[in-house]
């Protein structure tokens, strides 16, 4: 049976590979994102657009755009990385990091609450970089620490989500050749969306609260 999938972040990169991946299963999805593309319109899904995460409103409207009554997987995609290093930091550009990647996720998860039940999914892609043990080299101030708190947003919620039955994971897509990275990385998108379609397969409430590359690798906080 068809599944209800809720995808935050996907006009390109991994979002939009995500929404591929889905759709080839066979699944509902709702693909939500601040601006829509060519490539995301030519999917045939259900597109949201005008969605910023950095406004407080989606709490309250995020909801209604959503054409079911639950959701089976939500997953936060969108993010954004501002480059920084030590002792030139953009404090304003730190902040917006902060909105975008830690409260952006919470946002969402406080607006689709409702239509999360039991056996629904909640994946957050976050990055192996918000890993305090993982951080050899410095610098990235901004995104490090975004994605610090936004393991810690994670590991709240699979805690308080887990009576409803509802699991959460916190996922590291890999280094991914996208637009964010100027075309650098170790895979591709499609790759990486491939396997984090297969970490959410695995998730249960058993697992829930954990942090995971996409190929499986439990990662250190």
């Amino acid at each position: 049976m068809a599944r209800n999938i809720v995808i935050i972040g996907t006009n390109r990169g991994i979002g939009l590979e995500l929404v591929r991946t889905y759709k080839s299963k066979g699944d509902n999805v709702v693909a939500v994102c601040r601006s829509s593309s060519t490539e995301l319109e030519g999917e045939g899904v259900h597109i949201v657009s005008g969605v910023d995460v950095k406004n407080d409103s989606i709490v309250t409207s995020l909801a209604s755009m959503v054409p079911y009554k639950s959701v089976d997987i939500l997953i936060h995609n969108a993010g954004i990385f501002c480059q920084d290093s030590f002792p030139e930091i953009n404090l304003d550009q730190l902040r917006l990091q902060f909105e975008i990647n830690t409260l952006g996720p919470l946002k969402t998860v406080l607006a689709l609450r409702e239509k999360l039940i039991k056996g629904s999914k909640v994946g957050l892609v976050t990055s192996r970089v918000g890993s305090i043990a993982d951080n050899s080299s410095g610098g990235h101030y901004g995104y490090r620490t975004s994605k610090t708190a936004l393991n810690m947003i994670g590991k709240c919620l699979s805690l308080d989500l887990k009576e409803r039955g509802v699991a959460v994971a916190m996922l590291h897509p890999g280094y991914v050749r996208t637009d964010m990275t100027n075309g650098n990385g170790m895979i591709n998108a499609d790759e990486s969306a491939k396997g984090l379609y297969q970490r959410m397969e695995e998730l249960s409430i058993e697992t829930s609260g954990i942090f995971i590359h996409t190929s499986g690798e439990k990662l250190l906080w």
